[in-house]
């Protein structure tokens, strides 16, 4: 199984989509760093909302040394400490949306993959039937996709 550490940004794209069990269909277990939950928890008014602490299969865990997060000031707290628990948990897969958290992850030797990389997985996998749906849902829901890439994704899978 591999070891899989999220970021807020997927997470709450997923959950606009209804689409947040893809995580346990793919990976069958994630873990999230204490404040991408807390992050989550910030938004219980969503109409997206969902607790995380009820899901067995999302593990929330504290980072075991807070001193690594001054190496990441530039970034939000959740994504800080995704990238400082990745590396504590040699996980396998980083979850992660913005450019530059994914730029520090790469730099210390991460793999990453974001929203739309699950989303082309689990069109692979054929448990889900068409992407450009649930892509045009996310830019109805305020998550920005550029044409250009909407489109080579979408030539990626067949559609």
């Amino acid at each position: 199984m591999l070891k899989v550490v999220s970021n807020t940004t997927p997470l709450i794209s997923l959950l606009k989509l209804s689409k947040i069990t893809l995580l346990r269909e793919i990976y069958t277990k994630i873990t999230i760093p204490y404040a991408v939950y807390q992050e989550i928890e910030a938004g219980i008014n969503k109409d997206y909302y969902h607790d995380f602490a009820n899901l067995s299969w999302i593990e929330i865990q504290k980072i075991k040394d807070p001193n690594a997060l001054k190496y990441f000031l530039e970034l939000d707290a959740g994504e800080a400490e995704a990238i400082v628990l990745a590396t504590e948990l040699k996980a396998d897969i980083l979850l992660m949306d913005e450019k530059l958290g994914r730029l520090f992850a790469r730099n210390t030797g991460i793999k990453t993959t974001g929203t739309l990389g699950v989303l082309v997985k689990a069109k692979e996998l054929g448990i889900i039937k068409k992407l450009k749906p649930l892509l045009i849902e996310l830019t109805a829901k305020n998550v920005w996709i550029s044409d250009k890439l909407q489109h080579e994704i979408l030539t990626r899978v067949g559609e």
